[in-house]
């Protein structure tokens, strides 16, 4: 292989010859790659702290402790609520007002810790998949549905704000 130094941070290469008659790519021309020159830590001006996914797993382990900590009945009461929260900011995005988007994903993962945890003691008791399916198909019929706790404390500010109007 050929190297040519144009200047002193580029350098041009040219790829060797395939040795067989079929070429594995159909990039014929050469190829340029720039080295930056290393620096040493003292000159680093990195303000980003090293351990921040060392951080968010362990608020995640915090989570999941916390989550196994409930029974099975709390879990199925959040999952609920929590459901019921998506609705509320699918509602709120359709009608374009003001909301975290990133509020969709932490839900969802929160309510998927909870699945997990709910389907790891089913599979403890010994309940195979095909009868959790049904114990789901019958839990979700027998929920009742209530106004999330997000569209309750909005009914109650609304409420305070008619009372402080009317007085």
């Amino acid at each position: 292989m050929f190297g040519l130094s144009i200047a002193s941070l580029t350098t041009v290469t040219f790829p060797p010859k395939p040795i067989s008659s079929i070429a594995k790519t159909s990039f014929t021309g050469f190829r340029i790659h720039q080295f930056c020159p290393q620096r040493l830590p003292s000159q680093t001006t990195s303000f980003r702290k090293p351990s921040s996914s060392v951080v968010m797993m362990a608020k995640r382990e915090e989570e999941m402790r916390e989550i196994r900590a409930k029974t099975t009945e709390e879990i199925n009461d959040e999952v609920v609520e929590l459901k019921g929260e998506l609705f509320m900011l699918r509602l709120q995005r359709s009608v374009r007002n003001e909301f975290k988007s990133s509020e969709f994903r932490r839900m969802r993962k929160r309510i998927a810790r909870m699945l997990t945890v709910k389907r790891e003691r089913e599979i403890e008791e010994g309940i195979n998949k095909r009868l959790s399916r049904k114990f789901d198909r019958q839990w979700k019929k027998s929920i009742v549905v209530k106004p999330p706790p997000s569209l309750k404390k909005l009914r109650e500010q609304e409420a305070a704000e008619e009372a402080e109007k009317s007085a």
